[in-house]
């Protein structure tokens, strides 16, 4: 990731990356880019367009010269379309504009990812996860990238759908000890989830709360 907002970059953009699981190396500079690429180019590039010592446009357009295999996805504050337009043409297979929602950007990450592995995730009529357990993917092929705590909830409910799933058989996919869990958690983080879908995807998670006792991930 090349980002030249030290406070953005190394406080907000990769630890919240890694929480998706992401191998993040963060560097400010363009000038550093030749220095960490030197045995090992990553598989995708989150480039800035603002940067001390470049351009990044002319960044990007060199990185596809030279590494056509190498996503891009520039990351900006410039949020008008003829910028859009040249970020693009100049070789950026997605543009996003700051203030990004961090959870837009890891679903781009992993979209992108997996066209580059040429495996696309069609639609398949059903709620279900990908093969790394990293995104929630809709009966409409839309995606959703989600941490580990989020896959872990969502692989124990989706394992038995349309059936009530205890909140202790949920708890108990956390800490081995219940009574070392705050409950509270488990709702938090439904909460949440259900929020993130909705905001992403603009369709509402199809999990059911049983009062008192637990959740069912109704599939129809």
């Amino acid at each position: 990731m090349l980002e030249d907002d030290d406070l953005l970059r190394d406080h907000v953009l990769t630890p919240q990356l890694r929480r998706f699981g992401f191998d993040v190396v963060a560097i400010g500079r363009a000038s550093d880019l030749a220095v960490h690429t030197a045995e090992n180019w990553p598989d995708i590039l989150v480039l800035d367009v603002g940067l001390p010592d470049g351009d990044g446009f002319d960044l990007a357009r060199q990185v596809r010269a030279l590494r056509p295999e190498v996503g891009i996805v520039m990351l900006t504050g410039r949020h008008e379309n003829i910028d859009r337009v040249r970020g693009l043409t100049e070789g950026a297979d997605a543009y996003l504009s700051k203030p990004v929602d961090i959870d837009v950007l890891a679903a781009t990450l992993f979209s992108l990812a997996r066209r580059l592995r040429s495996t696309p995730s069609p639609a398949t009529g059903r709620w279900r996860l990908d093969a790394d357990g990293w995104c929630l993917l809709s009966p409409g092929g839309g995606v959703v990238a989600i941490t580990k705590a989020e896959s872990r909830l969502l692989a124990a409910l989706l394992e038995t759908p349309n059936q009530l799933v205890l909140r202790s058989e949920l708890i108990a996919k956390f800490t081995p000890n219940a009574y070392d869990f705050d409950p509270h958690r488990l709702d938090s983080l439904i909460h949440r989830l259900r929020k993130k879908v909705e905001r992403v995807l603009g369709v509402p998670l199809p999990l059911n709360a049983v009062h008192g006792e637990g959740y069912v991930f109704v599939l129809i």
